[in-house]
């Protein structure tokens, strides 16, 4: 069985020799990783990594009337990548509170959201002091490796 460990190596063995796809079997297992259009990867696998499978879920589009800022880089607004492949949960289990919101404050090291690949929940702490400015994946969405989950705007 290939553990997480062994993708995210495969991912940067990828990135590192500039390989458009991988492609391993070992026994039962097979898994597949394959550079996207935008560059992301995208893993395919045998049944036990099925839910690694699924296709990124579409950009939410504003309702009718709703008006959407979009972020520009001169704003100095900082992405929170997702470190793998998985889904996203922003809150512990379904009862509790997300563990941020728009506007809320973060500091170094504490957690943003959970990434869940392979049944095992990863929390995601944050690597920077700010505000959350944006949060850019619904919960339970499947997130690629590398794909910004929220964007945040530093402390000065």
């Amino acid at each position: 069985m290939i553990n997480i460990e062994q993708v995210r190596e495969l991912i940067e063995l990828m990135v590192e020799h500039d390989l458009s796809e991988i492609r391993i079997r070992e026994g039962d297992t097979a898994i597949n990783l394959r550079k996207g259009p935008l560059g992301q990867v995208a893993v395919a696998g045998s049944p036990q990594l099925v839910h690694l499978t699924e296709t990124p879920a579409q950009p939410q589009l504003p309702a009718a009337g709703q008006e959407v800022s979009q972020p520009t880089p001169d704003e100095g607004l900082l992405p929170v990548n997702s470190p793998m492949v998985g889904t996203y949960y922003s809150a512990s289990d379904p009862e509790s509170p997300p563990f941020v919101s728009v506007g809320s404050e973060i500091s170094v090291g504490s957690t943003v959201c959970i990434i869940e690949a392979m049944k095992v929940f990863n929390e995601i702490k944050s690597e920077v002091d700010g505000i959350v400015e944006q949060i850019l994946v619904s919960n339970e969405q499947p997130v690629e490796y590398g794909q910004p989950l929220m964007l945040v705007r530093p402390k000065s």
